[in-house]
Parts: structure tokens; sequence; C-alpha cells
């Protein structure tokens, strides 16, 4: 089952959220189906959207946070679930409900490699930070491992009991992550291309997962509504932060200003440290939400809705 299959409307719980003063801006219709993907490039100076309408878009990023189309890549036959920009190269990485991943030439906007190989949604990608290594995660439940250049694949690193909502790699890129609707996350060794250990202790499916700064820290979001930090030397949990007021979906952490930003269901973008016990900054969008990004400078995040539209939401820098 994936993650969409499980949306429900939630009710806000307003006791539980801080007084903001930043406001978000106001939407941009970016696709005429759901936004489910929304990334940075690595200079700052574009969001690449995926929407349930087929299609990827690119737009230019202004200073002030507003957003110009640019460029439609069109190819994939079904929505698409998750993308990735290259770190160095003009590349971006796709994946999508066809069943494929795909990688794009950014100078011409053409498909340069498909990765075929997974029988389900490819609900999950990610480059490695030498840009040489591509990973998925799937529906089909499994966890795979590609040649960035060509698109051929190297490994099938393993499985999970249940859809496989994210992954990512270590900053120093000897490591990898996996969050499943299995209620688990487990670590694989790049290198030596096997699983190392899981991470255990949320009650429901794990939505989301990403690296806080180092190769040791890694934040999860889940279903049960808590938020994690875990260290992976000993793979234990470090501490836990919750409940949060609506099931989150997508997270992502900033090193500079050292937040982290999540994204509900119910569209609730949500701004925590890794210390205090509730969100510092809280936002109802009003539209259920699937995914977030922060800008280049860290000063606000990006996020993509079930009404087709991005909002930018800044961060209180107080």
């Amino acid at each position: 089952m994936t993650r969409l299959r499980l949306l429900c409307f939630v009710v806000l719980f307003p006791c539980l959220l801080p007084t903001v003063t930043a406001q978000p801006s106001a939407p941009v219709k970016a696709h005429s189906g759901l936004v489910h993907a929304v990334v940075v490039s690595p200079d700052g100076k574009t969001l690449a959207t995926g929407g349930f309408d087929n299609t990827i878009k690119l737009w230019d990023i202004a200073a002030d946070g507003s957003l110009k189309e640019r460029t439609v890549l069109k190819g994939h036959t079904g929505p698409v679930y998750t993308l990735a920009f290259h770190p160095k190269e003009a590349l971006l990485v796709s994946g999508s409900q066809d069943k494929t991943g795909r990688i794009w030439s950014l100078e011409d906007g053409k498909t340069k490699a498909e990765l075929k190989g997974h029988t389900d949604i490819v609900d999950a990608v990610a480059f490695s930070p030498d840009g040489k290594t591509i990973a998925t995660g799937s529906a089909d439940k499994g966890v795979r491992l590609w040649n960035a250049t060509d698109g051929k694949e190297r490994k099938v690193l393993g499985s999970h009991a249940g859809s496989v909502y994210a992954v990512a790699f270590s900053p120093d890129g000897k490591t990898l992550v996996s969050a499943s609707a299995d209620k688990l996350v487990k670590v694989w060794d790049v290198a030596a291309q096997k699983e190392l250990k899981q991470l255990k202790g949320h009650e429901e499916a794990v939505t989301t997962v990403a690296f806080a700064g180092d190769p040791d820290t890694v934040i999860t979001a889940s279903m049960d509504r808590t938020i994690r930090k875990w260290n992976l030397k000993d793979g234990k949990e470090i501490k836990k932060f919750g409940p949060t007021s609506d099931d989150p979906y997508a997270l992502v952490w900033d090193s500079d200003a050292k937040l982290l930003a999540v994204c509900g269901y119910s569209g609730q973008i949500t701004f925590w440290g890794l210390e205090g016990e509730k969100p510092l900054q809280a936002r109802a969008i009003k539209n259920p939400g699937y995914c977030v990004v922060f800008n280049k400078d860290g000063s606000g995040v990006y996020s993509g809705h079930d009404n087709g539209t991005v909002t930018f939401t800044p961060r209180d820098k107080k």
C-alpha cells in the first residue's frame, strides 16, 4: 500500500502549535494533478516539481523566492512521485508510478537513461554525494543501486516487508538508509552492498528519512505521529518528538539553519530544532502536503500540495 492510499484528512490541534509571524506566499499552480515532489538544485537557482499529471517542471527561483516556469519534462506515463538533482552535473533523476526511473539532461530536457527493474511505483530516488550512484526505493518493497551514468542496475540491495517510501545517502556516501511501511528503517553498507542494521521503534509506517548533518545522525517521521532522532553507530533512538498535529509525510534538514522542516498530510508545515519538545514555527497551508524542501539560503521551504500548487513558507528567524 502506498502512502497515497493511506491518505486521510485530519483535524488540526492549534493548541499544540506556537504563535507564528511568517506568512506563506500565494500558492503557485504548478501541475494539473497533485504535486508529490519538490527539489532545489545545488546552486539554488532552480526548483523542480513532479506532479500527478505525469510531468516534471523546472522553475527559475527569484531572489524573493517567487517562481517562473522554465521547462516541462515529458516522458513518464504515470504520476511522478520523486525527484533528485545530481550534486555536480546538470542532471535530474525521477521516479514514477510507471515503475521506472529516468535520468534527465537539464541541458536539453531529454531522457538520458531509464532505470528499469522495479515492478511497482518508484517512490524514492537519491544521488550519492559523489554523483556516481543512484538509489531507489519502490512499492515492490525493494531497494536498488544504479549506475548514474548509464542507468544500469548495479545491485538489488534487499527488501522491506512493505513499500519503501524514502531513501537517503549519508553525507560521506558510505551508508544508505531506507524507510518503509513495515515500520522499519534499514541501514545499508553501500560499498559492501549489504544490510548493516535496522532502526526499530516506530509503531506505524515510516514515511520519510534524512541525515541531519553528519553520517551518524538520522531523522525519521512516521504515521505514528512522531519524529525520531537516531544514532547510527549503535542503532539506538536518541530522542522522540511529538505527537505531531497531523500525519507527517515528508521532512528535510538544513545544515546551515540547523532546522528540520516537516510537511503533513493536512498541509501543516512545521520547523523543528533537534533539542526542543515542540515545533519552533508552524503554518497551516490548508491543503494536503506531500513534499518539502529548503531553499538555498535556508530562509524558507517550498512545499507541494494535493491541489497541484507549490507554496513558499519563510521561516521565522526570531
